[in-house]
């Protein structure tokens, strides 16, 4: 089932997420609800505070359902170990119509569990290291609107809360 993602500035994406214990018929319901809205937005990553479920479930493939593509599904997601910066521009399904550029680590070493609770580590680079950071400070309840200049920010912010102003008064 297709679910509604949240956008900025609904206060659920600023909240903490719980660390998921029973691996169970409902993670597996939601984990396939995130995939499915993840392809349909459509994106390369999801996680469960978009969707308004604050446990710590991400869900990523760069290709976004494409042939070759690669679904990653982690649960209880955590970075073990980060090198190197890269500097990118980034969007987010939680923040339509806003790209910027900001810092992320170049490497990063991934721990995580799959849907039957079985962990799993990942080396991932570039893109798809940045994809899983974004995806796990939404975990964190931090946008990548967060990581802008406080001034850059503002801007932003200020351009996000007229569009919403827009979209209401239609």
């Amino acid at each position: 089932m297709i679910r509604p993602i949240l956008t900025y500035p609904d206060p659920v994406l600023k909240q903490q997420s719980e660390p998921v214990t029973a691996f169970d018929s409902a993670l597996q319901e939601v984990i396939q609800d995130m995939v499915e809205t993840m392809y349909a937005a459509p994106g390369i990553g999801l996680a469960a505070p978009q969707i308004g479920i604050l446990k710590r479930i991400v869900v990523v493939d760069l290709k976004s359902g494409a042939e070759g593509a690669q679904l990653f599904v982690a649960v209880n997601p955590e970075i073990v170990s980060c090198t190197g910066e890269q500097y990118g521009e980034e969007g987010c399904l939680s923040v339509p119509d806003v790209y910027e550029s900001v810092w992320c680590p170049q490497k990063i070493v991934l721990r995580a569990q799959d849907v039957k609770g079985t962990e799993w580590t990942l080396e991932a680079e570039d893109l798809l290291a940045r994809c899983f950071c974004h995806e796990l400070d939404h975990l964190r309840g931090v946008l990548f609107i967060d990581r802008l200049s406080p001034l850059k920010r503002s801007l932003v912010k200020r351009r996000l809360k007229k569009a919403q102003a827009a979209r209401q008064e239609s």
